[in-house]
């Protein structure tokens, strides 16, 4: 590994106190999983990093919470658990600060950046996700508190039906629920430039409306950013602070 000029960890953090700003630590993801649908790994390597980096990092104000980075959409094996596991640990070793998680809906949009597709014809039905989700969410109540799920795996006229569901699933379960809006464009073959403003207000509206309790970004340094490659994150910024006028 090469290591960084820079702590960036402390930066971040100290950044955040002289903003007055709150820093959630995400936990490392190996991405083995995407392979063997199997979580185990990301439970055992995980353990050591949270009282390494509480250790070393937890006496900063700024410290707010934590991420557990690990992205799923359902069927991988022991996902609620690992979710348990690491939710209490970082909340035993922190004195219970909170904890959240950023799954993808399984919807047509769903394909490997890779791919050349778009879309998919097998996605998942708003049953079938309220279903999976619910057996998930049992497991690991109690050791997370947010959940954002990421907004761009479904088509846009899927947006309330689904958003629904997740606000619905969160209230039963005592977790917050956030919206995580991707801020780059899937329905375009160039993977990926930042979204047209219409659809991003598109998602952020259903969000409102379905009485979600936070917008968090994937992700503002690219794609909306004013300090982007992309001359036109920064014209989506102007247009997100428009927006928020609107609201304030």
């Amino acid at each position: 590994m090469l290591p960084p000029p820079v702590d960036l960890v402390e930066m971040f953090l100290q950044l955040a106190e002289k903003y007055d700003m709150k820093f959630y630590f995400g936990l490392y993801d190996s991405g083995k999983y995407w392979d063997t649908g199997n979580m185990d790994y990301e439970i055992d390597a995980n353990r050591y990093v949270i009282d390494e980096v509480w250790g070393k990092y937890g006496h900063y104000k700024s410290f707010g919470g934590w991420y557990l980075s690990m992205e799923i959409s359902r069927k991988t094996k022991g996902a609620g658990e690992a979710f348990k596991n690491l939710g209490m640990q970082c909340k035993e070793v922190s004195n219970g600060l909170p904890t959240f998680i950023s799954p993808w809906i399984d919807g047509k949009k769903a394909v490997m950046a890779s791919s050349d597709n778009l879309s998919k014809q097998d996605s998942i039905s708003v049953e079938e996700h309220k279903k999976e989700w619910e057996d998930i969410f049992g497991t690991m109540q109690g050791a997370v508190d947010a959940v954002a799920f990421q907004d761009g795996h479904i088509d846009y006229h899927e947006l309330e039906e689904f958003f629904t569901v997740n606000k619905e699933l969160a209230d039963q379960f005592n977790m917050q629920c956030w919206t995580n809006a991707e801020t780059f464009d899937r329905d375009m073959p160039i993977k990926f430039l930042p979204i047209k403003f219409e659809k991003l207000k598109l998602k952020l509206d259903a969000a409102r409306k379905a009485g979600y309790d936070k917008a968090i970004t994937f992700e503002f340094s690219h794609f909306m950013s004013p300090q982007s490659a992309y001359l036109q994150a920064g014209h989506l910024f102007n247009r997100y602070k428009e927006y928020l006028k609107k609201y304030r």
